[in-house]
């Protein structure tokens, strides 16, 4: 696997001429922009930038590619591949375009624009007291959802997430999540304290699960190909009891949302900790791939992600 540092969201350090300060206000100066646009335009602008903003980082684009292959399997042709990767692009637009403006939408639009048929799985899960891990990929606008749940539903919502770079940008970013009613927790030492009190209180933890970052996490299958994902959900739910609820967010027509809930994991106790916890991250591999098949072309993850991507790293 990589090794962890922190990043910029979808650009390198080395693919930015800006101080920190100049990045975090390109994202502000974003932001503001994002909620000045007419809503037509808004639908129109992720698909019109996608295709100049794939051309312009190549080592992005070939990265994607690669993903997309192993979702959209053999049966894919180049041009398909082609097609989703591009389209991967026009999604991380739209998901940052969406999150920006999420403060300025009212709550009765926000539960218009989204369903979530199986959300039965996050009651039945919150009725049993012991907290949620909602387990995610990199896909979609999980913000909406985020905010949904923390604004409509009036539920405490705790997000852990990636430091970034440049310090202010990751600052700014804490904020704006504090907006939308979410506690950010970054990864670090004190990380799985601060979780396993939030699942204490019976609260939601959100964790993007298809990226091990550390570099340390568990071997599995993932989409056919050996690699590692993170064990700190499985860890969790086994020391806390908490429900692990793979979830996807999924991008719909006229700027709506579909959430996918799937069922609760198996996280009874079986054998040793450890070989627990493999077994635990081996379903949630299985999971996340079933999650990101059903939309490919949603699955925002622009880093290297199996051992055979070293050779892609800049």
């Amino acid at each position: 696997m990589a090794p962890s540092q922190p990043r910029y969201a979808l650009f390198e350090p080395s693919e930015l001429i800006l101080s920190g300060r100049g990045v975090t206000t390109l994202y502000r100066v974003g932001a503001i922009a994002a909620r000045s646009l007419p809503a037509p335009l808004v639908a129109a602008l992720p698909p019109i930038a996608a295709l100049p903003l794939s051309r312009a980082l190549p080592h992005k684009r070939r990265i994607v590619e690669r993903h997309m292959r192993r979702a959209m399997g053999t049966s894919a042709t180049t041009s398909d591949i082609r097609r989703a990767a591009k389209n991967a692009f026009a999604s991380y637009c739209r998901y940052w375009i969406e999150s920006f403006r999420l403060p300025s939408i009212k709550s009765a639009l926000l539960s218009d624009g989204i369903e979530v048929p199986d959300y039965q799985y996050v009651e039945e899960a919150l009725n049993r007291g012991k907290g949620v891990i909602l387990a995610l990929p990199h896909l979609g606008g999980w913000e909406w959802a985020g905010f949904w749940m923390a604004t409509v539903n009036k539920l405490p919502i705790t997000v852990v997430v990636e430091p970034i770079e440049p310090p202010q940008l990751f600052e700014w970013f804490a904020g704006f999540r504090s907006q939308l009613g979410m506690k950010v927790v970054p990864i670090g030492p004190s990380a799985g304290a601060e979780i396993a009190s939030a699942l204490k209180r019976n609260e939601i933890v959100c964790l993007l699960c298809d990226r091990d970052i550390s570099g340390s996490g568990i071997e599995v299958d993932f989409m056919g190909e050996r690699t590692t994902l993170p064990g700190g959900p499985a860890l969790l739910a086994l020391r806390t009891g908490a429900a692990v609820l793979p979830t996807a967010v999924y991008f719909q027509p006229r700027g709506q949302h579909l959430g996918v809930v799937r069922p609760p994991l198996d996280t009874i106790r079986q054998a040793t900790v450890k070989e627990d916890v493999v077994r635990v991250t081996g379903q949630l591999a299985d999971e996340l791939a079933l999650l990101i098949r059903r939309a490919p072309e949603q699955w925002h993850l622009f880093q290297p992600n199996w051992p055979s991507d070293s050779s892609f790293q800049s």
